[in-house]
């Protein structure tokens, strides 16, 4: 078993300078400053994703998710227009190297705005560019085209017909370009009226993709499935590639708290979760990132 933890290096966050891949701005500082001042906060992202990475392999970590947000306003512009581009190319591949050198597993989870399901042309058009940026940063990465390296997305939303939105994912997904096909996931939702891992087995006998199984979610979507039971029939999915789980607690139990909603994530985790003998890769969905896992690690 592999141990993840997602975008945000908490300790390297308190050197100085601070080290950190989600250097951003707000919209009015884009308007004034532009691709120029985007293209430098992309490069210094890009640069201290190489020191993250060597950081996670110094300290016994081989799985690790890769922020959305490496390059600020990114779907203002093209990539290629970054007037740092080849250096930000050369420095990822770099990066990229150094990961698959070091065994490392990187990952995405693109945000909640990408909804292939949607009947809205304009969002599944915003979705499909936010997609083939991923696919496009990791390609410079030089990673796999498969779901080792996956690019992750949840349904988001049923628009009142499950098996019609399951449909149009389905459809959607053949206009993504190849570096997101083979990469992509889709994993279980949180809530009763959204997607549990039955439902997502639709999607996977459409079209072939994997199944994320959350075992967080799995508590308020269950399918009618047991724990290991849904767990089981997300591996299933995964073929010949080491299966990817996301785990968390919840906050509201760890500072009981019945104010705070149950799915909310913890700081820390208590426990790892019941593999049942599965070989997993597990992604821990801990609000205090590298902090929540190292317990473990040097267990």
């Amino acid at each position: 078993m592999n141990l993840g933890y997602a975008c945000i290096n908490m300790t390297l966050g308190e050197h100085k300078p601070k080290i950190t891949t989600n250097r951003s701005m707000i919209k009015k500082t884009f308007k004034e400053k532009g691709i120029k001042y985007a293209s430098e906060l992309g490069l210094q992202n890009s640069r201290d994703l190489v020191e993250i990475i060597k950081w996670n392999n110094h300290n016994g970590i081989n799985f690790f998710r890769l922020t959305s947000d490496l390059f600020p306003w990114a779907s203002e512009y093209n990539l290629k227009e970054l007037p740092h581009y080849n250096l930000i190319e050369d420095i990822l591949g770099v990066a990229g190297a150094l990961a698959n050198k070091c065994g490392q597993r990187i990952t995405s989870h693109p945000g909640p705005f990408n909804v292939l399901v949607s009947p809205k042309q304009h969002v599944v058009e915003n979705t499909i560019a936010d997609l083939t940026l991923h696919g496009e940063v990791f390609d410079m990465l030089g990673l796999s085209r498969s779901p080792y390296n996956k690019i992750n997305i949840h349904c988001n939303g049923v628009y009142g017909d499950k098996i019609a939105a399951m449909d149009r994912f389905c459809k959607n997904f053949e206009r993504l370009p190849k570096s997101v096909q083979t990469r992509l996931t889709v994993e279980n939702d949180d809530k009763a009226s959204m997607y549990s891992v039955n439902d997502l087995m639709y999607i996977h006998e459409r079209i072939g993709i994997p199944i994320v199984f959350d075992y967080h979610h799995h508590k308020f979507c269950t399918g009618d499935l047991s724990e290991e039971e849904a767990l089981k029939l997300a591996v299933s999915t995964w073929n010949d590639v080491k299966p990817v789980v996301h785990y968390s607690e919840s906050k509201a139990l760890h500072e009981r708290n019945d104010k705070l909603k149950p799915q909310a994530h913890s700081d820390y985790i208590k426990e790892l979760p019941n593999t049942y003998g599965l070989d997993l890769d597990v992604m821990v969905e801990a609000k205090a990132k590298e902090l929540s896992i190292l317990p473990f690690i040097n267990s």
